[in-house]
């Protein structure tokens, strides 16, 4: 008989074949499991503790899968696919790990039939594009961006399953006129980066009902002199990027003095440096002087003379967002200040204390391109929340304004393409229509699982669903309060089309991806790791049995 031969390391696991791709399945599913409950109106929120002894309670998809460690590959990339989803459109996390761990759970039967995955692929690569022309065809309408009342009824609809629904007005409000204030238009091309210019500035205490949009820019910063102006009306502003002190060396500096009058030199040359600089400053008649690097006290003392404010080391992110409120440039060296490089578009420079922290205000500016949220909250873990609800209702403001194309919300739009796929999947030859109308069958998780976190009996509800996508049009959803079968039309709950392309084409292309591995390869460990556990002595001999006496 020949001996086994051994390809593989001894310190390697492997597994491959039917026993491979359930097992992704099954991950999958549980991965889907946790998170289910965080979908609709009705959502639990989730709490968690992360390595450092922090908590983080919320029901965003996206940051609940964040702080789960888990081992399995299949559940890190569909941990990943929530984290792709945020990034992209930024809202539809958790809808996205529902709808992926639904599709690998429909294909299980097939796969135990033994249907072969590339055979199950191709269906749902039809399904994916025929679902995606059908919806941007058939099901979108378009909205006017320039209708507040459609675009807060549109953000809404996103904040109705979140922790700020409560604050629903106030929250849509601020997500809008954040949105608004940071989109630019030059040359036919529209940007709106909310991460760089709209920052959310978090501060314990007060109520929710005392957060606001300003029409400027805050930071956590005081006056560098207790004799500094704390409020100016009209200010000019002059920012720079460089040293208000004396300048030091690169690298470690020498200097030899031969006679005793030399030391006095060396400080008069600083003293005249410092003076320079503020001379070139005091020329151009500013009120406040914002630099992102330090203000040695000997600059403070000229700077106050002159009846000049100075802030000192602001972060390179405000100090852009500065600019782009009040105008004006960021200057490097100041023998190059000129006027146009003086911002003046600031109507009110003021400092407020909140607690026991002072925070500088530049508001009431003339057309700000940049804006702070400032955040008011009982403790620190809701102000996090009320900062993720408010990420999502401006990246939902920022989708519509850049595709205004819009979905009927509440499940509505997922009942109408399995009803359209079921119908299309009678013309479709081969053993390859079972797993194109498995599709459809999973689209309806959506709003089931709405059904279920509102508690109605779900067997009957779907039931009735299926009826009037059958035969009265594609509007009709799930009311995720009371689980009713509702118009949407009428109810006003509408998603963005871009959010929900994404979610379709993200969750099928995972479920495709996850389908096609049929081998998993895992090394214990590197054999140069146990050689240096051996070399730290990590890894000792047993102890020697002592000698048996015989």
């Amino acid at each position: 008989m020949q001996a086994p031969m051994l390809v593989l390391k001894n310190n390697t696991q492997r597994e491959s074949g039917r026993k491979v791709q359930l097992g992704n399945i099954k991950a999958a599913k549980t991965i889907s499991d946790v998170i289910r409950t965080c979908l609709g109106p009705k959502a639990m929120l989730k709490m968690l503790m992360d390595p450092m002894g922090g908590i983080v309670m919320t029901n965003d998809g996206n940051a609940i899968l964040r702080e789960i460690q888990v081992q399995h590959p299949a559940a890190k990339s569909m941990i990943e696919i929530s984290r792709t989803q945020d990034e992209e459109v930024g809202d539809g996390t958790t809808s996205v790990i529902v709808l992926a761990g639904e599709l690998l759970k429909v294909a299980e039967p097939f796969l135990t039939e033994n249907m072969h995955p590339t055979v199950i692929i191709a269906a749902y690569r039809q399904a994916l594009e025929d679902l995606v022309e059908i919806m941007g065809k058939e099901i979108s309408v378009s909205v006017d961006t320039n209708n507040r009342e459609e675009m807060i009824k549109i953000i809404k609809s996103s904040l109705g399953t979140k922790f700020m629904k409560g604050w629903n007005d106030l929250a849509c409000g601020i997500a809008l006129d954040a949105v608004k204030c940071v989109h630019l238009e030059q040359g036919g091309h529209k940007e709106i980066d909310i991460k760089r210019y709209a920052k959310v500035e978090k501060v314990p205490g007060g109520t929710i009902e005392e957060s606001m949009i300003l029409d400027g820019v805050m930071f956590n910063k005081d006056v560098t002199h207790t004799g500094m102006r704390r409020r100016i009306e009209n200010p000019r502003i002059i920012m720079l990027d460089c040293n208000l002190e004396y300048k030091k060396g690169e690298s470690q500096t020498n200097l030899e003095f031969m006679q005793e009058t030399d030391f006095r030199k060396i400080l008069q040359l600083e003293e005249d440096y410092i003076k320079q600089i503020c001379e070139d400053i005091i020329a151009l008649k500013p009120d406040l002087v914002i630099t992102e690097k330090g203000v040695s006290d000997l600059a403070q003392h000229f700077l106050l003379k002159a009846g000049i404010t100075a802030i000192r080391r602001l972060r390179k992110s405000d100090m852009n967002r500065v600019q782009r409120c009040v105008g004006g440039q960021i200057v490097h060296r100041t023998d190059e200040l000129k006027e146009s490089d003086v911002g003046t578009m600031c109507g009110l420079f003021e400092i407020k204390k909140f607690g026991d922290e002072y925070f500088t205000f530049l508001t009431k500016c003339k057309d700000p391109k940049a804006c702070t949220i400032l955040l008011r909250g009982a403790s620190k873990d809701v102000l996090m929340e009320v900062e993720r609800n408010l990420q999502d209702a401006m990246n939902v403001a920022r989708n519509v304004l850049m595709d205004p194309q819009l979905v009927p919300g509440g499940g509505a739009v997922e009942a109408a393409l399995a009803h359209r796929l079921n119908e299309k999947s009678k013309t479709i030859p081969g053993v390859g229509q079972w797993p194109y109308r498995a599709v459809a069958e999973a689209l309806m998780v959506i709003p089931k699982t709405l059904m279920q976190n509102c508690g109605v009996n779900t067997i009957r509800t779907m039931t009735a669903l299926t009826a009037k996508h059958a035969t009265e049009g594609t509007t009709w959803g799930v009311n995720g309060d009371t689980g009713a079968i509702v118009d949407m039309n009428e109810f006003g709950v509408w998603d963005t089309f871009q959010v929900k392309a994404q979610v379709f084409k993200t969750a099928i292309e995972t479920a495709i991806l996850l389908l096609r591995i049929d081998d998993i390869v895992s090394g214990v460990k590197k054999q140069s790791d146990l050689d240096a556990e051996k070399m730290a002595g990590k890894l000792q001999a047993p102890p020697a049995e002592p000698p048996s006496e015989e």
